[in-house]
């Protein structure tokens, strides 16, 4: 799934022309890149795909979001890139870095879902009148952390032994315990969820290294899957 695409999504909100107001947990398609209600036009959801769960209750454009509209996106894992130890510094810092290396699949080491802390949210097109399909978008973002500096529950022969050591952040892995809670549209207290968004425990994933054909947006198969015995592309270990 590449940014503006379409993911799955689950979430807990009333069923739409039901006169019961209770919220019913469904499996929604949003468009990752969270475009606020309040956005003149939809051009910055492309850069939002990613919110920082340090700042997510104080940013304006998720704060709304973050105390009424939460989700959780399920996924097998995702794709990162190993990056020098100078471009990762610069990504910290949000300046300019030079091209990512080595892509990375991160996954459950027990094989199960990996279930991301999210954020979704309505826009309206004003240019389209109220009955056309595309009037409303629902969009989303994924809510990121610190990496664990902590070893991986299995690590590649050749490669990183830790998350840190692939990239400075990581998506906010909701382990099971905490999906009633985080999808529950009636907790709306800022300090009390984010005390859900603690990092999960540690040890809980694996790495393994991947064709480069990934960073291509253009290629979507299996073989991306495919773990290989060493990276393609040389890297920093």
């Amino acid at each position: 799934m590449a940014p503006t695409k379409e993911v799955y999504a689950v979430l807990d909100r009333p069923l739409k022309d039901v006169e019961d107001p209770r919220p019913v947990r469904q499996l929604r398609k949003l468009k990752w890149g969270l475009v606020p209600s309040w956005s003149k036009t939809p051009e910055g959801g492309a850069r939002m795909i990613n919110a920082r769960a340090e700042t997510v209750h104080e940013k304006p454009s998720y704060r709304r979001a973050f105390t009424s509209r939460r989700c959780v996106l399920p996924a097998d894992g995702y794709y990162e890139w190993v990056t020098g130890t100078q471009e990762r510094e610069l990504e910290v810092e949000g300046k300019k870095k030079r091209p990512r290396k080595q892509p990375y699949f991160v996954t459950p080491a027990d094989g199960s879902v990996f279930a991301m802390a999210g954020l979704y949210e309505f826009w309206r097109d004003r240019t389209l009148p109220d009955d056309h399909p595309q009037s409303w978008w629902v969009t989303c973002s994924v809510i990121t952390t610190e990496a664990e500096t902590s070893p991986l529950a299995v690590s590649p022969a050749d490669g990183p032994r830790a998350l840190a050591e692939i990239h400075p952040r990581m998506p906010l892995m909701l382990t099971p315990d905490r999906w009633d809670a985080w999808l529950d549209p009636a907790r709306t207290d800022a300090d009390d969820l984010r005390e859900l968004l603690a990092p999960p425990p540690a040890g809980l994933m694996r790495a393994y290294p991947v064709t480069t054909a990934v960073s291509n947006v253009r290629n979507n198969g299996p073989e991306l899957l495919k773990e290989l015995e060493g990276p393609e592309e040389g890297t920093l270990f």
